[in-house]
């Protein structure tokens, strides 16, 4: 999908608008108050009352914005603001859900940062020709609630509300009680709001760009992403008794699968990873045999063709180790998400901009999942990137530096200055 051939991309110059930065990090410390954990850190996982009360802060400050809000029925909220012309919003946004030990700016960014944009056109009575909604979207990490890009791939109809409402989180509740808990169940059908262009403003979460002094990423695209749990089950019996080559140990089948998919991203190279995040033993005692392990593997890769080999070569490596330690292994599809490229013209437009700015900046893929990547299904989508401090993220340590923040927002504010075409100021002059 490109866009329209009439969205004028490259039309310079630029406007003279900046985002106002004090303003910015005054909401970005207010919303990581709520779930504040020790270290700066925050803990908001989603459809909690820690998440009931973000929300509820980030639409007052929707309302005070003047902006219309919307809430579908899996809670994914949308706040638009009227274009000269009605038809379907230039979007932007991203999640205010984290992990248990999350920063304060993964997804937060894209959210508050929207509405800055929104503030700054308010403040000097600009209006565009689109309208442009900021929107926030349910369950982006998964820490709660499989899968992860939950709301948005539910927005987008990759993903059935059905599906997605019986989810079973890991407090045995469901996605559809905890809306209702929290008073977040919309009456907006899933997928019935139209986007004409949506662009997601995010941290990098990786050490690219500042190990290589980049203030900017064009995001190229986001990674495949095959997510499995295995099972493997043995023999429960005495440590000190049971020789070795007579074990059924659940525990060493769960390491070796470990192993193989370390070493097989290692022999794969290029932009392969792989990474066992769980691991838990029955019944896990310390002169016992483990008669069953559970594990995660998460795979990805920019390549389809490669992470479909990459499945497919870490299943030949399982079944070896089922077969050599007589271990029964069974295996459970998480999330699986297709590798996804972004439009041309709008990376080009992040690029430019960037440039025009005054920034440096390098086109990369992600290596995380965003819901930019589901949003690409319905719309022209993009996402601009800014350092992280250290590559850290999902960690209390996560940082971006405040003028890369103001890099990125400013990036973010002409771009959809551009989709969403500038028309006049209040008083009627123009201001293209």
């Amino acid at each position: 999908m490109s866009l329209i051939t009439d969205t004028p991309m490259t039309r310079p110059p630029l406007s003279p608008l900046r985002i106002n930065r004090d303003r910015l990090l005054h909401r970005l410390d207010q919303l990581a108050q709520i779930g504040a954990i020790e270290g700066g850190g925050v803990c908001r996982l989603a459809l909690t009352d820690a998440d009931q009360a973000g929300r509820d802060l980030v639409v007052s400050w929707m309302r005070d914005l003047g902006l219309t809000i919307t809430i579908d029925q899996l809670g994914n909220v949308v706040g638009t603001r009227p274009g000269v012309e009605a038809g379907p919003p230039v979007m932007t946004g991203s999640h205010i859900d984290t992990v248990a030990t999350g920063g304060r700016y993964d997804g937060n960014l894209g959210v508050l940062a929207g509405l800055e944009v929104i503030e700054t056109l308010n403040e000097q009575n600009i209006q565009t020709r689109h309208p442009l909604a900021v929107a926030f979207f349910t369950n982006e990490e998964g820490a709660r609630f499989h899968p992860d890009m939950m709301g948005s791939w539910v927005f987008s109809g990759g993903l059935s509300l059905e599906d997605a409402l019986a989810e079973v989180g890991t407090d045995g509740t469901t996605v559809a009680e905890n809306l209702d808990r929290i008073g977040y169940a919309g009456a907006v059908p899933c997928g019935s709001q139209p986007v004409k262009a949506f662009v997601e403003l995010h941290v990098e979460q990786g050490p690219v760009l500042e190990r290589e002094g980049i203030q900017i990423g064009a995001v190229t695209g986001v990674q495949g992403m095959s997510w499995q749990e295995f099972t493997v089950k043995g023999v429960s019996n005495h440590a000190g008794t049971t020789p070795m080559n007579l074990r059924h140990d659940a525990g060493y089948g769960a390491s070796a699968i470990a192993v193989a998919a370390r070493q097989l991203a290692l022999k794969m190279g290029g932009n392969q990873v792989a990474t066992v995040g769980s691991i838990q033993l029955k019944p896990g005692l310390v002169n016992v045999i483990a008669k069953e392990a559970k594990l995660t593997v998460d795979l990805r890769n920019t390549d389809s063709t490669l992470l479909k080999q990459a499945e497919a070569e870490l299943q030949t490596h399982i079944d070896a180790i089922a077969a050599a330690e007589a271990l029964e292994i069974t295996a459970q599809s998480l999330a699986r998400f297709e590798p996804v490229s972004f439009d041309a013209a709008m990376i080009d437009s992040v690029e430019r901009t960037a440039q025009a700015l005054g920034c440096s900046v390098k086109r990369l893929p992600s290596g995380a999942g965003h819901d930019a990547g589901m949003i690409a299904a319905i719309a022209p989508t993009a996402m601009i990137f800014v350092p992280s401090v250290n590559g850290l993220s999902h960690n209390v340590k996560e940082y971006t530096a405040p003028a890369d923040l103001e890099n990125g927002s400013n990036v973010l504010l002409q771009v959809l200055l551009q989709l969403a075409e500038v028309k006049h100021l209040g008083d009627g002059s123009r201001l293209d």
